[in-house]
């Protein structure tokens, strides 16, 4: 197999990567040799109740962004509901900056099996579906493969381990939209439907696939159940901070000398993520804007970067996000205006035109920004990109509205020096051609 990530930095705590590196890492065998399927065997001895506290004592928040406590999450489907439930993986990762999922799915593929078990035991789920952005089919091919093998081996079918346990699982492919990456759209999609958003609540623990009570988690955050059942949800709290155990994948991309994706705990320093884990910035240059966790999260100046570290609170105090864990450094020579408009240029474009504030917010925002950098920008356009960004906020029926708004509304807050600049070096001029007829009355 091809090595595509990263070489390992000293500084990573490899809870979910321990296995990245090893030969045949994608293997049944090799898993089973590094303490695979331990943990469902340990959750099957378990009632469901405990295995939920152990999710929870974990302090284990969502990977895919929101950030919202598993455990607590998982405890919202009702036990009583005489429908069957599922479980749903959101392996979906389109958030321009975000790279780790489809690692996970390639070099450990029965990990994810193994947390989707579990969350099955939790909950009392017979069946789970891995909804695999459009992008990504090769990764279906590595799932099918793992799944297989899981069946052939005894590891997924009816009566698991001689219990009264039974779980089946399959894969489904996404086309290629991001919309789809909302919990709602995917559940949508994977129906057969048209991937736009729900109305909520009802939300998916209560009323999911097909208005079934649904676990929908994404691929990182399955992968953390196994180690937490297996080692105890207290050893994977303490590898964090208070309010978020555990470790992240954090994609590194950008002006960095050594880009990659690295698990770090969570809690890590932002500055020593930077300059020790990602190398630092390259020719010298200083940082000058800082996106934490995708495209979506409000950006960040080098002065605010200053002390804060990689973890939900820290974040929040910054007015930011952490995000899906999309880091993206930016050196001073940056235009923070052409940012902003690629930024645009792909929410315009994923938009899946459902919600009027955002089908019309971010194509019109995306043409004022490109009169900008085209050099027909008015002063006027300044406070117009802001005001029309502030509108499409909480208006639109998932969060894309929302995640196209706040980084344009941090660029043009903290970087308005740079669209200034853009109207003191461009003059608009309309061309006259001077051959043409004059028009005279009763022509």
């Amino acid at each position: 197999m091809t090595k595509l990530y990263n070489e390992p930095s000293p500084l990573e705590t490899r809870v979910l990567t321990k296995r990245f590196g090893l030969p045949n890492s994608a293997s049944l065998d090799t898993y089973l040799a590094t303490d695979g399927y331990v943990a469902i065997r340990k959750a099957i001895e378990m009632t469901q109740d405990d295995v939920i506290n152990e999710v929870k004592a974990s302090n284990l928040r969502g990977r895919g962004g929101a950030g919202f406590p598993t455990g607590m999450k998982w405890g919202f489907v009702p036990r009583s509901s005489p429908k069957p439930k599922y479980i749903v993986v959101n392996a979906d990762e389109s958030e321009p900056g975000t790279c780790k999922d489809r690692l996970l799915m390639e070099y450990d593929p029965h990990q994810l099996i193994e947390g989707m078990m579990i969350a099955g035991r939790a909950v009392d789920a017979k069946a789970g579906y891995i909804y695999i952005r459009g992008e990504y089919r090769y990764l279906i091919d590595i799932m099918d493969k793992a799944i297989a093998e899981a069946y052939q081996r005894g590891y997924l079918g009816k009566n698991l381990f001689g219990s009264d346990f039974s779980f089946d699982c399959y894969t489904h492919t996404g086309a290629g939209a991001y919309e789809c990456g909302e919990e709602s759209a995917l559940l949508e999609s994977l129906e057969g439907k048209r991937g736009v958003p729900r109305i909520r609540p009802p939300f998916p623990a209560v009323v999911g696939a097909w208005q079934c009570p649904t676990i929908l988690n994404n691929v990182e955050t399955f992968c953390a159940v196994p180690p937490i059942i297996r080692d105890g949800g207290a050893a994977f709290a303490a590898l964090g901070v208070p309010k978020a155990g555990g470790t992240r994948l954090t994609c590194l991309s950008g002006h960095l000398n050594k880009p990659g994706v690295y698990e770090l705990a969570l809690g890590f320093p932002l500055d020593k993520m930077i300059n020790e884990v990602g190398g630092g910035i390259p020719n010298g240059r200083k940082l000058k804007a800082f996106i934490p966790g995708g495209s979506s999260c409000p950006i960040l100046t080098a002065a605010e970067c200053e002390g804060l570290t990689m973890d939900y609170d820290s974040m929040a105090n910054a007015k930011t996000m952490l995000g899906s864990g999309g880091v993206v450094v930016m050196d001073d020579t940056t235009d923070m205006v052409k940012v902003a408009l690629r930024i645009m240029r792909f929410y315009a474009h994923e938009s899946c035109g459902w919600c009027i504030p955002c089908r019309e917010g971010t194509a019109w925002l995306r043409k004022i920004l490109t009169r900008f950098v085209d050099g027909m920008g008015t002063k006027q356009d300044i406070n117009l990109i802001g005001d029309l960004a502030h509108n499409m906020l909480g208006r639109t029926f998932c969060p894309l509205g929302d995640a196209a708004a706040l980084p344009t509304i941090s660029i043009v807050e903290k970087f308005r020096d740079e669209f200034e600049a853009y109207l003191a070096r461009t003059t608009v001029s309309i061309p006259v051609q001077s051959d043409l007829p004059v028009l005279q009355p009763g022509m």
